[in-house]
């Protein structure tokens, strides 16, 4: 497709800085910086986070900060019990 773009100085930069670097023509750093700015975010380096389902939770978490301060009272006591 054959079309005129007018670009920016600043994003002229950018397109020279990638045809600099890449050694790229005009027409394919124009292209490379496109694709690149209109590919959706989550494939954009290709990487997948595997996700796991892990259950019902053990406990309610809607009360974690008092289990967090209970496990931490637990070690505080095992502590001082062995002389630390």
């Amino acid at each position: 497709m054959r079309t005129t773009l007018t670009l920016e100085p600043d994003v002229a930069d950018l397109v020279k800085s990638l045809m600099r670097d890449r050694g790229l023509s005009f027409k394919n750093a124009v292209n490379t910086a496109i694709r690149a700015g209109l590919r959706p975010a989550n494939s954009a380096n290709g990487a997948r986070t595997p996700t796991f389902n892990l259950g019902t939770p053990a406990i309610s978490l809607t009360k974690s900060l008092q289990v967090a301060a209970e496990l931490e009272d637990d070690e505080l006591i095992r502590e001082m019990s062995i002389g630390k």
